[in-house]
């Protein structure tokens, strides 16, 4: 009987727990409603720049690596084929629909080391600061050749490299 207790007490902190994460998921998304959608991409992107696979990592408030953006399908980490063109930076999400950084509205890429749960070797993230309607984002994206997506997408905007001093 014993043991049945213990395993009911444990699975019963188990359901608890993910409730409360669950909880907080919702209640950051709740927070976040503010947050403008991001554009669909147009028609025509204008010359494609490269096409990166890799991972799209996160986008998190600017200036704060451990606010995540948790609305419009921004949330979480995926498989990604991020594409860098004259108009902007397309970035195809699976079972999302695709999220277009503009051109215009692209302030700073710098290469990075950390984010919000992912920390990988110097450089080996690259940070694209956009601004999603009002609000200041950063995009993290983990692509297979670092070098030539910043490459490409500093041709869109500044590149900064005083990222991870701060």
């Amino acid at each position: 009987m014993d043991k049945q207790v213990s395993a009911a007490i444990v699975i019963g902190l188990i359901v608890v727990f993910l409730g409360l994460i669950a909880l907080g998921w919702y209640t950051r998304k709740r927070r976040q409603r503010a947050i403008a959608a991001p554009q669909h991409p147009p028609a025509d992107l204008g010359a494609v720049l490269g096409t990166f696979p890799g991972f799209y990592v996160a986008t998190t408030l600017a200036d704060d690596r451990f606010n995540r953006v948790a609305v419009h399908g921004l949330g979480f980490r995926a498989r990604s084929e991020v594409i860098v063109a004259e108009a902007g930076i397309v970035v195809p999400i699976a079972g999302q629909r695709d999220t277009f950084i503009p051109r215009g509205d692209i302030t700073a890429v710098a290469p990075a080391t950390w984010t919000i749960d992912r920390v990988v070797e110097t450089d080996g993230l690259t940070m694209v600061a956009w601004t999603l309607a009002e609000t200041a984002v950063e995009s993290y994206f983990r692509a297979e050749n670092p070098e030539a997506f910043v490459a490409a997408a500093v041709s869109l905007a500044p590149l900064t490299t005083e990222r991870d001093s701060k």
